[in-house]
């Protein structure tokens, strides 16, 4: 699919000024261990800031779905946003996707919900290749893992944001920290453990004081990064959970953002960000922005176990992998009816006959 670039920068140009009095807030991903809600300020000018990897929607794998499925789905937006550690690659088209966050987007009451793939579940990543699903990003890329979740999910997404996980850093910084509603001492423990080791990775300069457990707990950048990373708490469920509440506030403080923060926070974030996303589809997102609100959220598989898998190691394997996909079309888009695709429960057959569960 071409993309007008030029053409569309003229077009913005053009209404600049009145968009700008809305306060636009486009979907987009920040980070490693966590993927946000990005404040944009609306300016093409800032587009050619952000890696960007054309996908060929036609060229995108989708499972042949029921017209059921098909119809619920398409009061939606769906994107894919990853979340990887690519800074000293200098890239965002390759390396192991550390987050997996299917984001979907209800087109009329604005409701934005999020489901984490577990970046160790056992999943088929390409033509019956059987893997840890972080691996399809490493393998082939945006496109692939775009095509690995709607193999396995029965999805129909063809966009994807990827970010590289010092991004979050800087964005927490500029919309003046967030603020958890509790912070367990586990997780104080871990967050500070974690600290140095991020400052370190992306090269921090300021001094980091360590956190107390307890209630209405301040975090900065390294400090927000560093707790979206935990994953000896939970193991990777509780870190996605924690992950998706770091979103979920930093979501809240964006949309009381004024334009200057907005267009700060844009030029130190955007070239840390790849996308499939054109001008003309960012807008289409923008203009939903007055009734955008964040909704449930889950991790997928719903029902796992943790087993190890041959040579692979140790895996987060769905138990009855069609009995968690349509448990996740009832979360993200409410339908009841949906009726798992022929692929889906092969792929289910095939899970159970390599891993006995």
């Amino acid at each position: 699919m071409e993309r007008d670039v030029q053409s569309n920068k003229k077009k913005g140009k053009a209404s600049r000024k009145k968009r700008q009095k809305r306060k636009i807030i486009i979907v987009a991903v920040v980070v490693l261990l966590a993927l946000i809600m990005i404040p944009i300020a609306f300016s093409w000018s800032k587009y050619d800031k952000m890696g960007k990897v054309v996908i060929n929607d036609k060229e995108v794998k989708i499972n042949e779905l029921t017209p059921e499925t098909k119809k619920a789905m398409k009061g939606y937006t769906n994107i894919a946003l990853f979340g990887l550690d690519n800074r000293s690659m200098g890239s965002l088209e390759r390396g192991n996707s550390d987050t997996i966050i299917v984001v979907s987007i209800n087109k009329d009451t604005g409701e934005i919900k999020m489901a984490s793939v577990y970046r160790d579940t056992y999943l088929d990543i390409d033509e019956n290749n059987f893997r840890k699903a972080n691996a399809a990003y490493a393998n082939g890329g945006p496109k692939q893992a775009i095509d690995m979740l709607n193999k396995n999910l029965d999805l129909d997404i063809t966009d994807y944001v990827s970010v590289d996980f010092g991004a979050l850093v800087e964005a927490v910084d500029l919309l003046g920290g967030i603020e958890l509603d509790k912070l367990e001492a586990d997780e104080a423990k871990w967050l500070n453990a974690y600290v140095a080791d991020t400052v370190k990775n992306i090269g921090y300069e300021g001094s980091v004081s360590s956190v107390s457990a307890g209630e209405n707990v301040h975090l900065n950048g390294v400090q927000a990064t560093a707790y979206a990373r935990i994953r000896y708490v939970g193991l990777d469920y509780g870190r996605t959970e924690r992950q998706r509440t770091v979103i979920t506030k930093m979501f809240e403080k964006a949309k009381q953002c004024d334009l200057m923060t907005l267009n700060k926070m844009m030029d130190e974030m955007l070239p840390q960000i790849s996308t499939s996303l054109s001008p003309t589809e960012l807008l289409g997102l923008a203009s939903g922005v007055t009734k955008y609100h964040m909704g449930e959220n889950t991790g997928f598989p719903f029902d796992k176990e943790s087993h190890d898998v041959g040579s692979m190691g140790d895996m987060v394997i769905p138990l009855d992998l069609e009995g968690n996909v349509i448990q996740l079309h009832k979360f993200l888009y409410a339908n009841e009816e949906y009726t798992p695709s022929q692929t889906v429960k092969d792929l289910s057959a095939t899970i159970h006959a390599n891993t006995g569960y």
